[in-house]
Parts: structure tokens; sequence; C-alpha cells
């Protein structure tokens, strides 16, 4: 009996370390977390105002506690590509998609990296990936239509312009792209008169 209260107890104290373990535990994660924030805030403010190093610094400080922060990885590629270094910034936002193949953010991006690069093609597949998750993506339609244009499909590109201000009229890439597009056609239809 003496055995059977004494195991009782123990386990009775266990269990309050075990429960203060879990609240001391959740509230470290919290503490990481809330700094993993501001690590993450005070790296996008250094590459707002175009001091990359600093920010690549701090994604890689992130990245080095987190490994699988989504939000790091995708902000990470944006420096990389700002600083013009593509293949480095297409495996940032790879990696953030073998952790979240559906991540919208890291597939527009690697797309308009893909497009800096003059990879048009690949540029499109992102972006249609991107409308096959969000049919509505008006910058997936928009990309997609400068990528067109790029690749001399300017009648497509127009019509993808003007997809995505069916969806938001307001959209100024949409607008100003759809609109230099038509005058491009017309240039080119008026230089094809003029030959013939």
């Amino acid at each position: 009996m003496q055995k059977l209260i004494s195991l009782q107890t123990q386990n009775n104290f266990q269990k309050t370390i075990l429960k203060d373990h879990y609240i001391i535990d959740t509230l470290l994660l919290s503490n990481v977390s809330d700094t993993v924030e501001k690590i993450l805030t005070e790296a996008f403010e250094c590459a707002e105002d175009g001091d990359y190093s600093e920010s690549l610094r701090l994604y890689d400080l992130v990245l080095k506690k987190e490994p699988s922060n989504i939000t790091a990885l995708v902000d990470k590629g944006v420096t990389l590509q700002n600083m013009g270094k593509y293949k480095l910034a297409i495996k940032s936002y790879d990696k953030a998609l073998s952790l979240s193949p559906e991540n919208i953010d890291a597939l527009l991006n690697k797309g308009a990296t893909l497009h800096s690069d003059q990879k048009y093609s690949d540029a499109v597949k992102c972006y249609d990936h991107v409308l096959k998750i969000d049919k509505k993506c008006t910058m997936a339609l928009a990309y997609k239509g400068l990528s067109m244009g790029e690749m001399g499909k300017l009648n497509d590109a127009i019509k993808l312009f003007k997809k995505a201000l069916s969806i938001d009229k307001q959209y100024e890439l949409a607008s100003i792209s759809k609109s230099f597009a038509e005058d491009l056609l017309k240039s080119i239809k008026t230089q094809k008169s003029k030959i013939l």
C-alpha cells in the first residue's frame, strides 16, 4: 500500500513537472517565434533600404534556427533576385516549394526571376501553376502576359492583360502593359502594311 501511495504521489509529481515543462516550452517557443518575426521584419526593411548583404545575413540567421521557414526562404529569394543572383534566388524558391508546393508567393517570385533571366517559357509554367491554384490571380495573369509578350505572342499577352483587368479594373500593371502591347501590335501592323 505504501508503495502504491508513493507511486501515485510520484506520478502526480511527474504530471506537474510535465505540465510546467509544457508551459515553459510553449513560452520559449513563443519567444523564439517573436524573435524570428522581429528578425524577418528587420531583414525585410534592410532589403527595402537596399542593404541586401545585411538582409541576407538576417534571413540566413532565421534559416539556421528554422530551416523550413517559408517566409524567410521566399524573402531571401526576392533579395537575391534584386541583387541579380537569379540562380541562387531560384534555389531559394525551389527549397520553399519543396516544403510547400502550392505556395503562390514562391511560384510568382520564381516566375518573375525566370522572366528576369529571360527564361520566359519556364516563367509561364510557374504562372500556369499559380493559375491552377487560383484562376483569378491577377498578378499571375499579368506576369504571364508579360512573358508571352517577350516571346512575341502579343495577342495572347493582350488577352491575359484584359482578363486580369476584368478581375481588377484598377490593376495598373495590367492596364499599362495592355496599352503598351496594343500600341506595339499596331506599330508592327503599320510597318507590315508599309512594306507590302
